[in-house]
């Protein structure tokens, strides 16, 4: 029988916690911080979930700056939210009570822990916590801190989390710590199956004139040639994604089997994650976001909901629609509730109502 047992050095409680500013914050509240790959959202909450003040910069990129930089670059979207706010972030005070913080990149405790020091280094607020930004998408698309979320975008994870405050994860590293899916390797796996159809290696597949037509190129051989030669940007791959799901929805039998195979990891991303969490047979939430999951491919979707209704038939998949950065809000009135400072249900609801709001009010960096 396979082990419900946390796997060492990844589940355990939710981030990294730590103590931050001395004195007396400027607002009992949250400074919630979902930070991704492609962009970065802040918002500044009130105990009571009114959403104070929010901003939104780029992406967050610590694995290749390093996370001091990392953080230097979201402290120019605090000092925006705060001023929204009608707070000075120059006054010397902690801004807020907690700080939540759901950052891409912070794929183990390690780099979870140098992130949460720099943060909690700023003064921000008297307490931090730091955690993967994927346990913002799970907090956004549920009603309690119960669940289990799957983001596939660029790459695909997956986290689980307990009112207690147990979690389960896994280190998304792609390949080499035994991930597939996402953007990043659907891309791949299409040059694959197109290049190898033209030079007879590979079944047939209409793969190879549709990739070769996106780009306006003789083959998909040349659609590889010129990324190698910088002629086109790797990046670019990312469009075969909406290639791939068109082909597929034709019947094409390698482009269905791509489709099929993510379908298959993203429901057994869930699937463990449950077994691990003793959710298997409970009713819970499964949420699901990304790019891809996010497209509403109907294909795709309905090869996951079928896996999940087998193997766990009270799950509840949701696409996720609310932002992330409530999801981090969510998870910091979560905190401020344990420790007898507001949150609640009633907090949550008011910041549901409120952010699409404000956000609608407030939007850029400057």
């Amino acid at each position: 029988m396979t082990t419900t047992a946390p796997v060492p050095g990844i589940d355990g409680p939710l981030g990294a916690g730590l103590p931050g500013a001395t004195g007396t914050e400027l607002v009992r509240g949250v400074l919630a911080v979902d930070a991704g790959n492609s962009k970065t959202d802040v918002a500044i909450v009130a105990a009571d979930g009114t959403v104070l003040g929010t901003a939104r910069g780029d992406g967050f990129v610590p694995h290749l700056v390093g996370p001091r930089a990392a953080v230097d670059g979201l402290a120019p979207l605090v000092a925006l939210a705060a001023e929204r706010a009608g707070l000075d972030p120059g006054a010397g005070r902690p801004l807020v009570t907690h700080t939540s913080a759901c950052l891409a990149n912070a794929d183990l405790p390690v780099e979870e822990r140098k992130l949460g020091e720099e943060i909690a280094g700023r003064g921000w607020s008297r307490t931090t916590v730091v955690a993967n930004d994927v346990f913002a998408l799970l907090r956004s698309g549920t009603d309690e801190p119960r669940g289990v979320a799957v983001v596939c975008g660029a790459g695909i994870n997956c986290a689980g989390l307990l009112p207690d405050g147990r979690t389960v994860r896994f280190p998304a590293l792609g390949m080499i710590t035994g991930d597939w899916g996402g953007g990043g390797s659907l891309a791949l796996e299409v040059m694959w199956h197109a290049v190898r159809a033209e030079d007879g290696r590979g079944a047939e597949t209409a793969l190879a004139p549709a990739v070769a037509g996106h780009f306006g190129l003789p083959t998909a051989m040349a659609v590889a040639e010129a990324v190698h030669l910088g002629a086109l940007s790797k990046e670019r791959l990312h469009e075969l994604v909406p290639v791939l799901f068109r082909v597929a929805g034709a019947g094409d039998t390698a482009a269905v089997r791509l489709v099929e195979r993510q379908a298959e990891e993203v429901a057994r991303l869930a699937l463990v994650a449950l077994r691990r969490l003793d959710l298997l047979d409970e009713p819970v939430d499964v949420v699901l976001g990304g790019g891809v999951l996010a497209a509403g491919q109907q294909l795709l979707l309905d090869g996951v909901f079928a896996r999940l209704a087998a193997g766990a038939p009270k799950a509840v998949p949701r696409i996720a629609t609310t932002a992330p950065v409530v999801g981090a809000a969510l998870l910091g009135l979560d905190h401020l509730a344990a420790v007898g400072l507001g949150g609640g249900p009633h907090s949550h609801e008011r910041l549901r109502a409120g952010h699409a709001v404000h956000r609608s009010g407030q939007s850029g960096t400057g």
